[in-house]
């Protein structure tokens, strides 16, 4: 019953949470499952080691795949890139039993999730002031034009080109 209850709950908080908490709670959650993975490094424990590091690029993965490349401009592109570099990291953990590339993984991780966190408690009006200002910074949509028409090739070839002499 009280598994139960508990798993309603996290139900009922993922349900009603803002776009800015949802991801605020998915960065919490890969850095957790982190730290899991450390603790089982450290335990010897190999199983716990790869569920947790498992669950942790599940959620870089997710983080990447919802980008909003269009929308997002430079900042997807960023995060493109800093997602791609974890989850190129991630592997090694579970290679080489390395706790400290699950550390490296948080500490890139830990910035963006307190950031989320600020943004979250302040509400939706930070999130929304930041989608418009990206929209603006998006190159205006190029004006539909008449395709240029190609210069009219010379009635003669130049004559005043180098000659390349070549020797045997």
């Amino acid at each position: 019953m009280n598994d139960h209850a508990s798993r309603h709950y996290q139900t009922q908080q993922i349900m009603t949470a803002s776009p800015a908490m949802l991801v605020f709670m998915l960065y919490d959650k890969a850095i957790v499952c982190l730290k899991e993975a450390i603790r089982a490094v450290e335990a010897g424990d190999i199983e716990a080691r790869c569920k947790a590091n498992g669950r942790a690029m599940e959620i870089v993965a997710h983080l990447r795949g919802t980008l909003d490349r269009q929308k997002g401009g430079a900042i997807a592109a960023n995060l493109d890139r800093l997602y791609g570099f974890i989850l190129a990291l991630l592997p090694k953990v579970d290679f080489n039993n390395d706790a400290g590339t699950a550390q490296t993984a948080i500490d890139l991780l830990a910035p963006m999730r307190e950031s989320w966190r600020t943004l979250a408690a302040k509400g939706d009006a930070p999130l929304q002031e930041a989608a418009r200002i990206a929209a603006q910074m998006q190159p205006a949509p190029a004006a539909a034009t008449a395709p240029a028409k190609s210069p009219a090739p010379p009635a003669q070839p130049p004559t005043d080109r180098p000659r390349i002499a070549v020797s045997a």
